[in-house]
């Protein structure tokens, strides 16, 4: 099993950035993807960004060039730097980690969620 806690949600302005943390804990040697994934109101969770263990990324088109995701597997921690944030970035931002092994039919998990909001 594996536990992820994010952190670093809040309240900015239009062009601002924020940076987010997502912390594993228990079987986290487990672990080969994480990645972002936002849900805005009313809207469906979609893909933001992902890191593989071996660090190749994959960002949604609608964040490339402005959202950098980046891993720390000693620390068993995934960031995301937010940058030139828009008003259509706000959504509860969720964590996401993928397992090689499956326990009790699971081998994908998420965390509880943090709200970005962008706004003037």
């Amino acid at each position: 099993q594996v536990q992820l806690v994010e952190s670093g949600g809040g309240l900015v302005r239009p062009g601002g950035s924020l940076r987010l943390s997502c912390a594993a804990s228990g079987s986290t040697s487990n672990i080969y993807n994480m990645g972002w994934y936002r849900q805005a109101p009313g809207k469906q969770r979609e893909l933001v960004a992902t890191v593989t263990r071996g660090g190749s990324t994959n960002y949604a088109d609608s964040v490339k060039g402005r959202f950098t995701i980046s891993r720390d597997n000693a620390e068993n921690t995934v960031y995301l730097q937010m940058d030139s944030l828009k008003a259509e970035d706000t959504a509860v931002y969720y964590c996401r980690a993928d397992t090689t092994v499956v326990v009790a039919g699971k081998n994908t998990y998420w965390g509880q969620g943090t709200q970005v909001t962008v706004s003037s």
